[in-house]
C-alpha cells in the first residue's frame, strides 16, 4: 500500500472534510480550485503547486464564490484553519459550489508523498510565530521587571494584552503587520533559483 493509498483509511471528521487521496484526485478534475488559507509568508515558504492564496484572516464566502469554481478545496498547515474556512463557506453549497477542507492540510499532503514547492530563502518561522514569540518575551520581561525593578514595567504586559484583545476583535494585528515588513520576512521571488519542488 502506498502512502497516498493509506490516506484513504482515515475517514474525514465531518462532511466538510476530504482525505488527501480524494483531494488529490479532485484537484485534477475540471472546475476544481485549491485554495491555501494560510498567511502569505507561509504560502511563500512552501505551497502546493497550483494552489491560490486567500488567507483565512481575509477570506469571505463571497470571495470563494467569485473564484467561479464548482468545487473549492481548502488547505492550511494541519487542517484546522481550512475546516474553519469551509464552515464559514458552507452556505455556498445551496448555490452549487462545493467547499471542502483537506484533512491534515499540507502536512498530510506531504506525508502522502505528494510534492510541494518550497522557497529556501524564506524564514522558517512564520510571521505569526514571530509575533507570538515577541509577545511572550515582552510579557515575561515586563512582568519580571515589574516585580524586580519597578511596578511601572507592568505597563508592558498590559499593553501586549490590549493589543491581543484588539487583534482578536478586529482580525488585525499591528505587531504582525510590522514584523511582516521586516527584511527577513519580505517576499522573495522564485526566479532566483531558491525554489524547489519536493
Amino acid at each position: 500500500m502506498t502512502a497516498l493509498q493509506s490516506q484513504t483509511t482515515a475517514p474525514a471528521a465531518t462532511g466538510l472534510e476530504v482525505d488527501v487521496a480524494t483531494a488529490h484526485r479532485m484537484f485534477g478534475e475540471a472546475g476544481t480550485v485549491m485554495v491555501d488559507v494560510r498567511e502569505a509568508d507561509e504560502h511563500a515558504r512552501e505551497r502546493i503547486v497550483g494552489s491560490r492564496l486567500i488567507p483565512l484572516s481575509s477570506l469571505t464566502a463571497k470571495e470563494i464564490q467569485e473564484l467561479g469554481a464548482r468545487r473549492v478545496l481548502l488547505h492550511c498547515r494541519g487542517g484546522r484553519r481550512s475546516l474553519d474556512a469551509a464552515t464559514r463557506c458552507a452556505g455556498l453549497a445551496s448555490g452549487g459550489v462545493q467547499v471542502l477542507s483537506v484533512a491534515g492540510g499540507i502536512e498530510a499532503w506531504k506525508k502522502a508523498g505528494l510534492g510541494t514547492q518550497t522557497n529556501a530563502s524564506r524564514p522558517r518561522m512564520s510571521v505569526m510565530q514571530q509575533t507570538q514569540l515577541t509577545i511572550g518575551v515582552m510579557v515575561a520581561a515586563g512582568t519580571a521587571l515589574g516585580y524586580l525593578v519597578h511596578p511601572g514595567f507592568l505597563a508592558l504586559p498590559a499593553l501586549m494584552g490590549c493589543g491581543l484583545i484588539f487583534a482578536g476583535a478586529t482580525g488585525t494585528c499591528g505587531l504582525a503587520a510590522v514584523l511582516g515588513k521586516a527584511p527577513w520576512n519580505r517576499m522573495s521571488r522564485c526566479g532566483t533559483g531558491s525554489c524547489s519542488s519536493s
